[in-house]
């Protein structure tokens, strides 16, 4: 290693099976850059996961263990993003213009010859350090900025300082009117080796197409907020636990129906969800609510995913079923059409029917204004209807 002072030196990561190429090289750049040398791509690896000083990597092609191919596609595809944005430089030899193009599709940025001089290899060095450093400092005023402002510039949803803020709100209104707030937490299932298997771009295009889905299916009066790649949060004020588990339901069938190609390929793609609700969890705090919720999905990742996990374990559209066949409220129906949710309550009309049939029969009773009593009582909904009508034709 250099002599010099290394807090003033970056330093650089030299892998090449030939000793004499990294001998070469190191000439080249001592006392300019600190460096470090490994012999194959493995090894280099293994160096830039335990070495987080390394600002560079030169690397050659091919090599034993693992080539600059496999090496190059690691550090574009790390989670660390120390790694995925570490400027990489390959050393090309007698490799043809195909072997370069793919080299740059997998995204190395400079190519140099084995023989390059001293005075050109520190320059492109140098170059790249500067433009990685102003990049870092670029994506750290952006940080600074998203905590400050309400929308992400890079998913278009409200950051999350926004919206742990707005669910302060939203709690605070929930605890004076004693209603309903629910957190639904959603999860691309095995995300991770999703990003793994297609690579961290196509893994982070999907997770934008997600959050643009969740964005125009829920509700103008819901918030989305991406917790992290592949993870958001949606808060939905007056919604019971059931409602947003419904919810949840729902988006998992539209995702199924979702297909994306990917270099021919087709790319299907499914979520887990867990909900919290202020009735069932209490109403301490929107990070309390966010907390449990994730926990929840969590919970469904690890039985296999495709799941929407409630306060008591997995919801099906079964346990959805048996709940919506309970008594209704009558308030909360009349609260969905004042809000504009006429949707809401059609598919609930059977329920509220049996809900208000007493009360219509002693109506009938007193007023005799011929309210079809037995028709009401005989109606199924909007959709066995439909299918009724089919039979009898």
């Amino acid at each position: 290693m250099s002599d010099d002072d290394p807090q003033t030196m970056s330093k650089v990561l030299i892998v090449d099976d030939s000793r004499i190429v990294r001998a070469s090289l190191i000439k080249h750049i001592r006392g300019r850059f600190e460096f470090r040398e490994e012999p194959d791509g493995e090894a280099g690896w293994q160096a830039l996961v335990v070495d987080p000083a390394i600002a560079l990597v030169l690397t050659d092609i091919g090599m034993p263990q693992l080539d600059g191919y496999g090496l190059l596609e690691r550090i574009r595809e790390s989670k660390l993003a120390r790694l995925q944005n570490m400027p990489v430089v390959i050393i090309s030899g007698d490799e043809d213009d195909a072997a370069k193009e793919k080299a740059r599709q997998l995204g190395a940025n400079d190519f140099v010859t084995k023989g390059i001089g001293a005075a050109e290899l520190v320059a492109r060095i140098d170059s790249l350090l500067r433009l990685a450093q102003t990049a870092r400092e670029l994506a750290e005023s952006q940080d600074a900025l998203a905590t400050q402002s309400l929308l992400d510039p890079l998913s278009g949803l409200p950051t999350q300082s926004y919206f742990k803020q707005h669910g302060a709100q939203e709690i605070a209104l929930a605890r004076r009117h004693q209603g309903d707030i629910s957190v639904l937490v959603i999860e691309i299932d095995r995300f991770d080796a999703f990003a793994a298997q297609y690579g961290a771009a196509v893994a982070k295009t999907v997770a934008r197409k997600l959050s643009s889905m969740l964005a125009t299916k829920v509700r103008q009066e819901d918030t989305v907020a991406e917790l992290a790649t592949g993870q958001f949060s949606v808060l939905s004020p007056v919604t019971d636990l059931i409602g947003c588990c419904a919810f949840a339901l729902r988006m998992q069938k539209i995702v199924e129906k979702l297909v994306m190609t990917y270099r021919g390929e087709s790319i299907n793609i499914s979520i887990t969800a867990g909900i919290s609700n202020s009735s069932a969890d209490g109403l301490s705090s929107i990070s309390h609510l966010i907390g449990i919720a994730a926990q929840r999905a969590q919970a469904g990742q690890e039985a296999g995913g495709n799941r929407v996990i409630g306060d008591k374990g997995e919801v099906t559209q079964a346990t959805i079923d048996r709940c919506m066949k309970q008594v209704v409220s009558v308030d909360r129906m009349l609260g969905f059409l004042r809000s504009g949710d006429a949707g809401s309550v059609v598919g609930r009309l059977p329920d509220v029917i049996l809900t208000l049939l007493p009360l219509l029969e002693l109506i009938e009773s007193q007023t005799h204004c011929g309210i079809p009593l037995e028709q009401m009582k005989q109606y199924q909904g909007p959709s066995e209807a439909k299918n009724d009508a089919g039979k009898n034709e």
